[in-house]
């Protein structure tokens, strides 16, 4: 059994970094994810699916560095759901994910303003991601 996810969208805040009990730092962030509404009168409609993201260690420091709200990221890690209580009484579940990898997918030019690729960009290919040189990796 693999318990694998793969998601791709925008942070909505600023992550939050914390440092557990034994020195271990994590990093917090949610990922809003856009999809499409199959069939019925609103097809086509885009909703949004929303993934806590957890990200430990040198990978969460790295996270808390260079992500800021709104920047676009491709997750991969294994997927978690967590049920609690709201401050209503109402149960509520929320998508978990223990980040194995992340990909910081807004390019550099656009981290001052966190905006959508142009597909004019030089750099670009067509299936939506952006070349980068092994040099202008920050870590």
């Amino acid at each position: 059994i693999v318990n694998k996810i793969f998601i791709i969208g925008n942070l909505t805040r600023d992550p939050e970094m914390r440092t557990t009990q034994s020195g271990v730092s994590v990093c917090s962030f949610t990922v809003a994810v856009n999809r499409r509404r199959a069939g019925g009168a609103e097809a086509g409609q885009t909703e949004a699916d929303f993934f806590r993201v957890s990200a430990w260690r040198q990978l969460g420091e790295n996270c808390n560095r260079f992500l800021a709200k709104g920047r676009k990221v491709g997750v991969v890690g294994t997927l978690t759901l967590q049920t609690y209580t709201g401050n209503d009484g109402q149960q509520r579940a929320s998508l978990e994910v223990q980040a194995d990898e992340v990909e910081f997918l807004t390019p550099r030019s656009e981290q001052g303003e966190a905006r959508p690729m142009q597909s004019s960009s030089p750099m670009q290919q067509s299936n939506g991601f952006v070349q980068v040189d092994e040099d202008d990796l920050p870590f």
